[in-house]
């Protein structure tokens, strides 16, 4: 066929595509999963977390098992939700001594009703330096929650904790506003950052009232010596809301899991079903051209992996040997490959009888040359709407393989999300955004390709338009 003959025929399929509404909404499915999937690392708000997913250092900043944010009701109580604050103000001033003082300042809005669990200061320098970390509140106090000389080493992140180590000095500072008030107050059980955002009071422990408004964070540096520095200071709310999707029991952010997801759920249903598709169609035209032993020996060993069961199969191999994602690819593509060979095996059947292939043997073509270049051509359309119809089953069978612990743990599956959910007993906790959005994602990538499946199949095949 001539490249306008081919340019006719898309332009047929596309007529007869669009008239079909499940099709076209499979196919906006599918297109924005390969848009997210290709640009997901554009998307996620942790760069580096493919790398780092089970890395509980790259997370320790995040709170633990916070739900999403959009369940901050308008009608009930607002929680205070996780911020990542960078943009500092800088002043540097030259002190007695040689001695320089550097200044940043991050202010943060707060106006939730419920305090944050956490603010941590983090920075990055070199060499030791006196740094004291101060809070402004919106009544004009100011609470410094550390003055320290810290020994600060090249590429190595610098964290304080206001929740962990900050306690004594908010108390001091509760105790020069008002002695009685800070007079039971013990560092090891009240909660600093509850005192930091509320107002002062007698009963500011039990029953804080949230003072809200403009919050300054101040970050102060001496160098005294010309080679210390501190650079990027950002400071971290670390809330009881986090995220589109909250976070699980490791901190980790079901966001960024999700969209990483994407791409291996592409990867093991597109390149899995293209494979097994390609083989059974190639094993059904072979077994129908040449007949005889060969298409015996082909039968039997397609009824041998069509009736073994695939789930038990793949928890034994998966069980006995670490596998990796490749192999668990290498083992779904032996089982269904016998998805594309019956039909294919019986459409190559009437064709091999047609005229045009007698023809071809009479003219010298080799029994290779007809099946690839006359048989092979004419089934493979149909072998598209198989493979549609094969991405859910493949990605199902990595899910569960995954969420019974046999998966491959180096990468971020929702099969692998689910499974940390089961095992960390997020149903039981009604830890639910950790449940679902993978389940959802699951069913909304495999629903896309059944729509477009379905849609491929009565395209390809006439006598199921009227039905």
């Amino acid at each position: 066929m001539s490249f306008r003959e081919n340019l006719e025929g898309l332009g047929e399929f596309w007529k007869e595509f669009r008239r079909s509404t499940l099709g076209l909404v499979g196919l906006t499915i599918l297109i924005l999963f390969v848009l997210v999937g290709s640009f997901g690392q554009y998307l996620i708000p942790f760069p580096g977390a493919t790398e780092n997913w089970r890395n509980i250092d790259f997370w320790q900043d995040n709170p633990q098992a916070a739900p999403p944010v959009w369940t901050n009701l308008p009608w009930g109580t607002q929680a205070a939700s996780s911020e990542f604050l960078t943009d500092a103000k800088t002043e540097t001033d030259e002190l007695d001594g040689g001695v320089k003082q550097q200044t940043w300042t991050i202010n943060y809005n707060f106006t939730a009703d419920q305090a944050p669990r956490d603010v941590i200061f983090a920075f990055a320098g070199i060499g030791q330096v006196p740094v004291i970390l101060s809070v402004t509140r919106p009544d004009g106090k100011t609470i410094e929650v550390s003055r320290e000389q810290m020994d600060l080493v090249e590429e190595q992140l610098t964290r304080f904790s206001v929740t962990n180590t900050g306690a004594g000095k908010v108390i001091e500072f509760i105790r020069g506003e008002d002695a009685e008030i800070a007079t039971s107050m013990l560092a090891d059980i009240v909660k600093p950052t509850r005192l930091l955002f509320s107002k002062i009071a007698s009963d500011m422990e039990t029953n804080p009232v949230m003072l809200k408004g403009e919050y300054v964070f101040t970050i102060k540096a001496l160098y005294l010596t010309e080679n210390s520095k501190v650079e990027n200071p950002t400071v971290r709310i670390s809330g009881f809301v986090s995220g589109l999707m909250g976070t699980d029991i490791s901190k980790r952010d079901i966001f960024t899991g999700i969209i990483i997801g994407i791409r291996w759920a592409l990867i093991i249903g597109l390149l899995t079903s293209l494979i097994t598709v390609l083989i059974g169609v190639l094993l059904g035209v072979i077994a129908a051209y040449f007949g005889g032993k060969i298409d015996w020996v082909i039968n039997r060993v397609y009824e041998y992996f069509y009736l073994m069961p695939i789930i038990p199969f793949l928890i034994v191999i998966a069980a006995i040997f670490k596998i990796t994602i490749w192999w668990l690819i290498a083992l779904i593509v032996i089982f269904f490959w016998s998805g594309a060979f019956k039909p294919v095996y019986g459409m190559a059947l009437q064709l091999k009888e047609e005229v045009f292939v007698e023809a071809s043997r009479a003219l010298g073509a080799s029994s290779w040359r007809i099946i690839l270049r006359h048989i092979f051509p004419m089934v493979l359309p149909y072998s598209f709407a198989v493979m549609a119809l094969s991405v859910p089953g493949v990605i199902v069978y990595e899910a569960t393989v995954s969420i019974l612990g046999l998966g491959d743990p180096s990468i971020v599956s929702w099969g692998q999300i689910l499974h940390d959910a089961e095992g960390q007993g997020a149903v039981i906790n009604n830890l639910w955004w950790w449940v679902v959005p993978p389940g959802l994602m699951i069913a909304l990538m495999g629903m896309s390709f059944v729509f477009l499946g379905t849609a491929l199949d009565k395209i390809l095949q006439p006598k199921l338009k009227t039905r």
